[in-house]
């Protein structure tokens, strides 16, 4: 595998170059094209990530901008630095795009592996969903029936007007006696 990944570890793609994209589109395969910049041959797309991460947050807690004044100057100096990060996080996901896609052509067999393995945590995962829907549906219908039990007690008491108020004093306990 490390192999497989040596071209994210260098300037060198592995392996033969991807088929072209159509004239005029976004670059091969369709895929975003890789920057037209300057870009440090010993540097691979990992550093420069893990680069572009740090220069965010260095702009965001940076004296500069804790003593600009210049809102707008600071706003821009963060957009810029938020685009270049999200600029390398698409080329890192170009990367291991690509990568998935050479992975099916190659073994057509390993992406039919990991789906079914995904289709089983899947399956695994709304069926404890389903269990813990029937442990609530079993719990209502248990309060519905305690309700219409209680509904069908006060048909079994004496009707009259005073038959409320002589149920609501069953329930009081009697005074204790002081001796």
């Amino acid at each position: 595998m490390a192999g497989s990944l040596s071209g994210m570890f260098g300037n060198q793609p592995p392996g033969p170059p991807p088929p072209p994209g159509p004239p005029g589109g976004p670059g091969p395969a369709g895929l975003i094209p890789p920057p037209t910049g300057p870009r440090n041959p010993n540097n691979t797309l990992v550093d420069e990530l893990e680069a572009s991460f740090e220069a965010c947050f260095a702009s965001l807690v940076s004296q500069d901008y804790v003593n600009g004044t210049d809102q707008e100057e600071i706003r821009t100096g963060v957009d810029q630095c938020i685009q270049k990060f999200l600029d390398v996080a698409r080329q890192t996901e170009c990367f291991f795009l690509q990568k998935r896609l050479q992975l099916s052509v190659q073994k057509p067999e390993q992406v039919i592996k990991e789906d079914v393995s995904e289709l089983k945590n899947e399956l695994q995962r709304k069926e404890a969903l389903i269990q813990k829907h029937l442990g609530k549906l079993r719990h209502w219908q248990q309060v519905l029936e305690d309700i219409s039990i209680q509904h069908k007690k006060p048909a079994e008491m004496p009707q009259g007007p005073l038959a409320y108020l002589e149920q609501a004093s069953a329930n009081i306990p009697a005074p204790v006696k002081q001796t």
